[in-house]
C-alpha cells in the first residue's frame, strides 16, 4: 500500500470514529433529560422524542461498531474487504425506526382517545431547545466527516438526526397548544411525526438494500469513469463496464480495446495507466482491466462505450521473429 493510499484510509478512520462517538454520546445525553420531561409531562409527543433518542442510540451504538469493522483491511476470508458492514447497520436503522414509528401510532392514538392533558408542558420545552442545540452540533460534525469519507452509514445517521431537528421542533409546538387547551396537538403531532420517521426509514433502508445487491455506481460516477478510460492513449473502446460499492470502497472493472499490433509490455503499460488514472478519480478505489485485441471484440456489443475517433498512439509494425522485447 502507497504512503498516500495510506494517509486516506487513516483520514477515513479518524472521520468515522469521530462522528459515531459524537453520535452515541448526543444520544444517551438526550435520552437522559427526556426520561425526565416525559415522566414529567406525560405528553405523546415528548414520548414521540423519547423513542427517537432511544431508537438514536441503538442505531448509534450499531454503526458505531459496524463502521470499525467496515475500515478494517481487506484478509484471506474477505478478499474485497468488510466495506458493506455499513450498509447492514443502515438496513438495522431502518428496521428499528419503522417498528418504532408503529408503535409510536397506537400509543398517540390510544391517548387522543383517552383525552390524557400535558403536565409543566415548559419542561418539554427547555428539553426539546436542548436537544435541537445538541443535535444541530452533531449534523454538522457529520456533514464535514460525510464530506471526507463519503460513508454511508453515517450518512443514514445524519439523515436521521437531521430529521430530529424538525421532529424537537414540532415537539415545541405540540406542548404550546396542548397547554392553550388543545389536547388533540399533542398526539396528532406524535402521529405525523412517526409517519415521518417511516418515510425516512424506508429510504434508508432501500439505498442500504440498493448496496448490499451491488447496484451500479450513480450515472455521473460512471461517466466520468468512461470518460476518463478512452482519454487514454492507445484506448480504442472499452467495454463490459462494471461498478459497485462497498462502503468507502469502489470497485470498477471493465475490458479495454487495444490494437492487434501491440505486443504484450505495450499493452500492460497501457493498461496500467488505465489502472491509475480510474483509481485516481475516487477515494478507495479497486480497478481490474481486462485487455482485448479490436480483432477479438464481438461487433453487437453497444457502441457508445466507443470513441467517436480513435485515440490512437503511432502505428508500429508487427514485431518480426527476432524481436525479443518481453
Amino acid at each position: 500500500m502507497s504512503t498516500a493510499q495510506q494517509a486516506k484510509q487513516e483520514n477515513y478512520a479518524f472521520w468515522v470514529k469521530l462522528a459515531t462517538r459524537a453520535s452515541v454520546t448526543v444520544a444517551f445525553v438526550l435520552i437522559s433529560v427526556k426520561v425526565v420531561a416525559w415522566l414529567i409531562t406525560d405528553s405523546a409527543s415528548m414520548m414521540a422524542s423519547l423513542t427517537d433518542s432511544m431508537l438514536d442510540s441503538l442505531a448509534s451504538l450499531f454503526t458505531f461498531f459496524a463502521v470499525r469493522y467496515a475500515i478494517q483491511p481487506a484478509d484471506n476470508e474477505h478478499r474485497f474487504g468488510h466495506g458493506k458492514a455499513e450498509s447492514l447497520a443502515a438496513m438495522v436503522q431502518s428496521a428499528l425506526i419503522t417498528g418504532s414509528a408503529m408503535l409510536l401510532v397506537i400509543h398517540s392514538v390510544q391517548q387522543w382517545i383517552q383525552g390524557t392533558p400535558v403536565r409543566q408542558a415548559e419542561i418539554g420545552v427547555y428539553v426539546s431547545l436542548l436537544a435541537i442545540a445538541l443535535t444541530l452540533a452533531l449534523v454538522i460534525l457529520q456533514r464535514i466527516a460525510i464530506r471526507k469519507t463519503g460513508s454511508q452509514a453515517i450518512a443514514a445517521d445524519a439523515l436521521h438526526f437531521s430529521s430530529d431537528l424538525l421532529l424537537n421542533s414540532a415537539v415545541i409546538v405540540a406542548l404550546i397548544l396542548s397547554a392553550y387547551g388543545m389536547l388533540w396537538a399533542d398526539s396528532v403531532f406524535a402521529i405525523l411525526i412517526a409517519i415521518f420517521l417511516a418515510q425516512g426509514a424506508i429510504r434508508i433502508g432501500w439505498d442500504a438494500f440498493q448496496s448490499l445487491m451491488d447496484r451500479e455506481l450513480p450515472d455521473a460516477e460512471k461517466q466520468l469513469v468512461i470518460t476518463t478510460i478512452k482519454e487514454v492513449p492507445g484506448v480504442r473502446g472499452l467495454h463490459g463496464l462494471r461498478t459497485r460499492s462497498a462502503g468507502p470502497m469502489r470497485f470498477v472493472q471493465a475490458h479495454i480495446e487495444l490494437d492487434d499490433y501491440l505486443n504484450l509490455r505495450q499493452a500492460h503499460d497501457i493498461a496500467d495507466m488505465v489502472e491509475v488514472r480510474v483509481a485516481g478519480l475516487f477515494d478507495h478505489t479497486d480497478v481490474i482491466i481486462h485487455m482485448d485485441p479490436l480483432s477479438v471484440v464481438p461487433k453487437e456489443l453497444p457502441t457508445e462505450t466507443r470513441p467517436a475517433e480513435t485515440s490512437a498512439i503511432p502505428h508500429q509494425e508487427p514485431a518480426d521473429d527476432n524481436d525479443q522485447t518481453p
